[in-house]
């Protein structure tokens, strides 16, 4: 990548870095199975259903258009708010805390430039918190 090409966050650089969609999908897989290794995120596995596919898909899909990729998501499912979409869960700090440390655990493990980890969690945190406010918990 070039310089401009670093410039997370613009036109389709993140989506790129993240290794399109199916480097997304793998980042979405290992998110699943670390829900699942977790103790820490029983609480929020146990909001998913048993099969996961849909879930998987949903986040893989979601995640390519908010990367700045295909707006997979709306394609197929049709436009979504996150924080509205999760307020009938029960998000508080120690959920929200949760899905962070396995997107961390899971963006560790990628083969991603350092920088691109650090800028993703970062941004992560922000749906994140917005789930948790929504919520109201």
């Amino acid at each position: 990548m070039n310089a401009k090409d670093c410039e997370y966050g613009v036109a389709d650089n993140s989506y790129r870095a993240a290794g399109a969609l199916l480097g997304i999908t793998q980042l979405v897989d290992e998110f699943y199975r670390n829900m699942d290794a977790f103790s820490e995120s029983k609480k929020i596995r146990d909001m998913h259903p048993g099969d996961l596919s849909e879930s998987r898909q949903k986040l893989a899909y979601f995640l390519s258009g908010w990367l700045g990729g295909p707006k997979r998501y709306a394609e197929h499912y049709g436009s979504i708010k996150i924080p509205l979409a999760h307020k009938h869960l029960s998000i508080g700090v120690e959920e929200s805390k949760a899905w962070l440390f396995c997107m961390k655990k899971t963006i560790d493990k990628q083969p991603y430039e350092e920088p691109f980890k650090i800028y993703l969690i970062a941004q992560l945190r922000v749906p994140a918190e917005s789930i948790r406010m929504v919520s109201g918990t």
